[in-house]
């Protein structure tokens, strides 16, 4: 039996006098035991503050996102450990991948996400703002990491990807984390972090971890601090209204488990690929990890005509569920996390029951395989139908966190809509439809009761990640019933560890802050072309002023045969009464084409390549005989790690294009993308 210590300031402390016993879900014997009565808590979150901030304050978004692949890639190489210790949760195969390397994908995800961001400790958020007519006092946003520690509390069902789909962004975003995840299965998050302590690729204070009760956590908590909840709507609650949240306005962000539903469309007949789709669905939803899931389906809405046909599809589908020991290769379903689990679920079926009739399953029968029935927490998968459920009130209200799934009937898409919206908010509906027009209709109306909303086809479903399964790119979280909050979300995510600023100025004053080129700022010149420069010899604002061009009706020819676009008020003067052209208009892309050829030095050297436009404007008709120039500044850097020893070393490099005519007004404006050596490669 495993004595799960904490790893508080530092250091592993092993757990207190009072432990708590851990079981196997599925053979009911010990499998670890824990305790944080010794745990200073105040000293943890201290020890965050102080030394896990620091550390990873002092790292931009570069350093941070390749600290995450790193940390991603060492837990890929040792996941195969993780398997056999996340079945004593009674997970079969399949649903340890879902949350083991769901949980390491999450990480790979995030670390991407560099490729978004600044090389920068803080992040520049938005266009910068003019506040003045003169162009001297602008305003630019940023982001910066709070000063404090991000607290996670998490659910018992998702004791690895639970942890990691908040702790990649906390990091990502330069936050330090104490990890409270739920007991019962704490032994699975406890040999993850092991793991990471051990390979030394975070920061000293950067993690920390509490397994056992979590009585005092929120005591210690500050303004700069944040929490992140994952678990039932009442435990959410009770916290959220703890005297230190609202006393220190602590950011709360709670992720509860919903009445998520599943809609099969008016349009999806039976015997459509879309019919078969909602079957399969429903039946994987219901048995994958137990229905232990916050976005388990939990009701069902079919048309009225269809009920029947639905619950005997699903019934054949349920029929062929092996239920067992997940060690088994023919199991398909295992144990839910114990046997107070499957009381809680055994207490809300019999209330569902109340006005709900149950069509399949037993709560106090099932058949296994290679276990004992009474020694592991095993439920059949049991499905309830409601008759009149837009008068029901119970499957809108009591959730069964288990195998456990509502039929229900409705007249009309309206109605489905109604339907889904009685769950109060979830955190995702998916309907199933084939018909692009009734997805808008329900979309539109269904959204703003819903985190997430799945549209399943035929034409997606080879590849579409299912209802349950949240990525990491997109918003988890859900109104109303759901807790109200987002996790992950892409760079949306970030924003719940940082701290907005209103930064205001001169253009000068904030490019030195932001470390990108601000309207207004200066473009001081250098006598040797930007291009002749190497990464690190490059400065935010460094200018090029090339020489200027007098546009004449050739040019305009010319780009029209080599392009092909003969668009009329290119090539024909004859078409342009009632137009906002005066004459022939050379075309866009001649200018910018033009004001490459212009800025662009020729000869070998720094830049590698120029590999795109991130942002290209044309802001004023560029006419024969208009003469043109260009200004080449330097506005953004970017570090690059080498992917290799072999690798040249290198940085990316955006420059502003800002083509003028002979008046000095913008007539195109672009920011191009290059590839610029290192000295070190020189």
């Amino acid at each position: 039996m495993i004595e799960l210590d904490n790893l508080i300031c530092g250091k592993w402390q092993p757990m207190g006098s009072k432990p708590q016993l851990l079981y196997d879900a599925v053979t009911g014997g010990e499998v670890a035991q824990a305790d944080t009565s010794n745990v200073d808590v105040e000293a943890a979150f201290e020890y965050g503050r102080s030394v896990g901030s620091k550390g990873l304050r002092k790292m931009t978004f570069q350093e941070r996102g390749r600290m995450i692949k790193a940390l991603a890639l060492h837990l890929m190489a040792e996941k195969e450990k993780f398997y056999p210790i996340s079945a004593h949760t009674g997970a079969t195969r399949t649903d340890s991948w879902v949350d083991i390397e769901g949980g390491f994908g999450t990480l790979f995800a995030y670390a991407s996400l560099r490729k978004q961001l600044p090389d920068l400790p803080y992040m520049v958020d938005g266009d910068p703002i003019a506040l003045s007519k003169g162009g001297s006092f602008i305003a630019q946003h940023i982001a910066v990491p709070k000063r404090g520690v991000a607290l996670h509390i998490n659910a018992f069902n998702f004791p690895v990807w639970g942890m990691l789909e908040k702790l990649a962004v906390n990091l990502l975003a330069g936050v330090p984390a104490i990890v409270k995840p739920a007991t019962n299965t704490s032994y699975l998050t406890h040999a993850v972090v092991q793991s990471i302590q051990s390979s030394g690729i975070l920061p000293d204070g950067a993690l920390q971890l509490m397994c056992g009760s979590g009585r005092g956590l929120l005591d210690h908590m500050n303004s700069q601090d944040v929490v992140t909840f994952t678990g039932s709507a009442s435990t959410g609650q009770l916290l959220r209204s703890h005297e230190r949240i609202i006393s220190e306005s602590v950011p709360f962000n709670m992720e509860a488990d919903s009445l998520n539903a599943l809609v099969l469309a008016p349009s999806a007949v039976e015997g459509s690929p879309e019919f078969d789709l909602f079957v399969k669905e429903l039946r994987r939803e219901m048995t994958i990890k137990c229905g232990q899931r916050c976005t388990a389906v939990r009701r069902a809405m079919v048309p009225n005509d269809r009920i029947d046909a639905v619950q005997a599809a699903l019934t054949a589908q349920l029929d062929r569920t092996v239920i067992g020991n997940p060690a088994n290769e023919k199991v398909r379903m295992g144990a839910l996390v114990g046997h107070d689990q499957v009381a809680e679920v055994r207490g809300a079926l019999e209330r569902l029951r109340a006005e709900a009739e149950l069509v399949y399953g037993d709560p106090m029968k099932v058949d296994v395989v290679g276990a004992n029935a009474k020694d592991g927490a095993f439920l059949a998968p049991m499905l309830l139908r409601q008759e009149n459920a837009m008068k029901a009130s119970a499957v809108h209200e009591i959730e069964a966190f288990g195998p456990v799934c509502t039929l229900m009937g409705y007249s009309g898409l309206d109605e489905a809509v109604a339907l889904t919206q009685r769950g109060k908010g979830s955190l995702v509906c998916t309907l199933v439809t084939e018909d692009a027009a009734e997805a808008r209709d329900f979309v539109v109306e269904a959204a703003p009761h819903h985190g997430r909303i799945l549209v399943l086809d035929r034409h997606c479903a080879g590849e579409s990640t299912g209802h349950g399964s949240p990525m990491p790119q997109l918003v988890h979280g859900g109104p109303g019933r759901a807790g109200g909050g987002q996790e992950m979300g892409g760079l949306r995510g970030l924003h719940h560890y940082m701290q907005t600023t209103a930064v205001q100025g001169h253009p000068d004053t904030l490019t030195a802050i932001a470390q990108q080129h601000m309207p207004g700022a200066a473009r001081p010149e250098s006598d040797l072309h930007p291009f002749r420069r190497h990464f690190e010899e490059l400065a935010i604002g460094d200018t090029h002023t090339t020489h200027r061009h007098t546009v004449t009706e050739a040019d305009i020819v010319n780009f029209a045969n080599v392009s092909g676009d003969n668009f009329y008020a290119h090539v024909d003067a004859t078409s342009l009464d009632g137009t906002i052209f005066e004459q022939r208009v050379a075309h866009g892309y001649w200018v910018l084409s033009k004001a490459a050829g212009m800025f662009v030095d020729p000869r070998k050297g720094p830049v590698l390549l120029n590999y795109g436009v991130e942002y290209c404007r044309f802001t004023k008709p560029v006419y024969p005989g208009m003469t043109i120039g260009v200004q080449l500044t330097v506005q953004e850097k970017t570090d690059q790690e080498k992917r290799s020893e072999d690798d040249v070393a290198k940085g990316i490099v955006k420059f502003k294009v800002d083509v003028t005519d002979e008046t000095g007004e913008t007539v195109a404006i672009a920011v191009i993308l290059t590839m610029v050596a290192k000295l070190e490669d020189s």
